[in-house]
């Protein structure tokens, strides 16, 4: 199948099933998109039963489509981007003690929790021990919160705004700060196999200041790199100034993506630069001495493309149910299940300890660490990371295991967390 089939196929999909989703389930757009791909995949798997062929042909069909490459080297610059475009800036500026402190400190205490929970746990249902790097690898990936998933979800319900903006802020940066953690411990895993790569993960002895070293150019070369291109494009808007809209949407276009490339060649974190890009370009234009540089047609075109993109893109979380449909043994669900709870006990912990010390200094709002902790969904990232595993040399066993847990725990944070965190609102 060619590209251009692949994307007709895609939006083909987005499309009835957003009609479906709207006049039937009547569900939030990313839990009822989800939810359908889930049922056609079941559906082709069960089908595939006594027409094998089918099976074949959608496997076939997915196993094309490259989801690590398309969601975190091209999707993901422009959902992020058009998140922290629509993002109040003064308002996250208000909140940015407690959004900085749980997007790293929170992030990285998760991450090094469930690595070390699923160390010691896992092994007694598998029979065998998996490397600490392998499990805090896992915790890395699992531990951010997805900025898709969650900012979706906000728009659903009449949260606070101070309350909104703890959510939005912390998932629009830790996702940056989890990726980056992500690649600071598999350059360590591949340093340990012997695997060197174009950007220099795992050449050379690894030492704590290395390990420094690389997380804070992907942490501060990314922020630069989003300043840099934000003030830039402001100041090119600005310049336009309303009087050619089209042209105001192939510069911020523009910008996405040669910023997304030049941070994948600077080998900086690109996530955090759009982050950084689309609250200034999104913020800055609304200024009342500069009003409307930022002219009504690109927050248009940015929202019209984010649903778009989230459509296609929890479709494909849905449908990669068929790439790991062998690993469904009793075994693996019940590493499943006890990776769920090992993933929300890290959250609840590392968010309820920096919560638990600001509350002293700061006012939060009732139920705010049940809020952050049931309503962190994890979504199309962690399994691009999961699946990002798959060609390295590491253990098979390992990799399956990471993948299929990561699924089970991305399926119940959408479906199940992401249709009842109402009620807990409500209560």
């Amino acid at each position: 199948m060619t590209i251009l089939e692949l994307i007709t196929l895609l939006i083909f999909m987005a499309a009835a099933f957003t009609l479906i989703n709207i006049t039937v389930l009547k569900l939030p757009s990313t839990i009822g998109l989800m939810f359908i791909a889930l049922v056609m995949s079941i559906s082709i798997l069960v089908l595939g039963y006594f027409f094998p062929a089918v099976t074949e042909g959608a496997e076939n069909i997915i196993a094309e489509f490259d989801f690590e490459e398309v969601l975190m080297n091209v999707m993901l610059n422009f959902l992020l981007f058009a998140g922290a475009l629509s993002t109040n800036l003064n308002k996250l500026i208000e909140e940015r003690v407690p959004v900085i402190i749980l997007a790293t400190l929170g992030t990285l205490m998760s991450t090094f929790i469930v690595g070390f929970l699923v160390y010691y746990i896992f092994p007694a249902i598998l029979g065998f021990e998996i490397d600490l790097i392998y499990c805090l690898l896992f915790g890395a990936l699992i531990s951010p919160t997805d900025p898709i998933a969650v900012l979706a979800l906000t728009k659903q319900f009449g949260l606070s705004k101070k309350l909104e903006i703890k959510i939005a802020g912390e998932s629009l940066f830790n996702d940056g700060v989890g990726v980056v953690i992500f690649l600071t411990i598999l350059g360590i895993a591949k340093a340990q196999v012997g695997i060197h790569d174009a950007g220099g993960h795992g050449d050379g002895e690894i030492t704590a200041m290395s390990v420094a070293l690389l997380f804070g150019k992907e942490v501060f070369g990314g922020l630069l790199l989003g300043a840099l291109f934000g003030y830039l494009g402001f100041r090119l808007l600005n310049f336009i100034d309303n009087d050619h809209v089209e042209l105001e949407v192939l510069v911020t276009l523009s910008l996405v993506m040669v910023g997304g490339r030049l941070a994948e060649m600077l080998h900086v974190s690109a996530p955090l630069g759009m982050v950084v890009m689309g609250l200034f370009i999104g913020n800055q234009g609304r200024d009342e001495h500069l009003a409307n540089a930022t002219g009504e047609y690109v927050f248009k075109f940015w929202h019209l493309l984010d649903e778009a993109l989230n459509a296609i893109l929890f479709i494909l979380i849905g449908l990669e149910m068929l790439v790991i449909v062998d690993s469904f043994t009793l075994s693996n669900l019940a590493i499943g299940g006890i990776g769920i709870v090992v993933v929300l006990t890290a959250r609840f912990i590392g968010v309820s300890i920096p919560i638990t010390a600001m509350r002293p200094f700061r006012t939060f709002e009732p139920k705010t660490i049940e809020i952050l902790t049931w309503g962190g969904l994890r979504g199309g990232i962690s399994v691009a990371l999961a699946l990002s595993l798959t060609d390295l040399a590491f253990p098979e066993e390992v990799k399956d295991i990471i993948l299929f847990t990561t699924y089970c725990v991305v399926v119940f944070s959408i479906l199940v967390q992401g249709l009842t965190i109402g009620k807990l609102l409500k209560s």
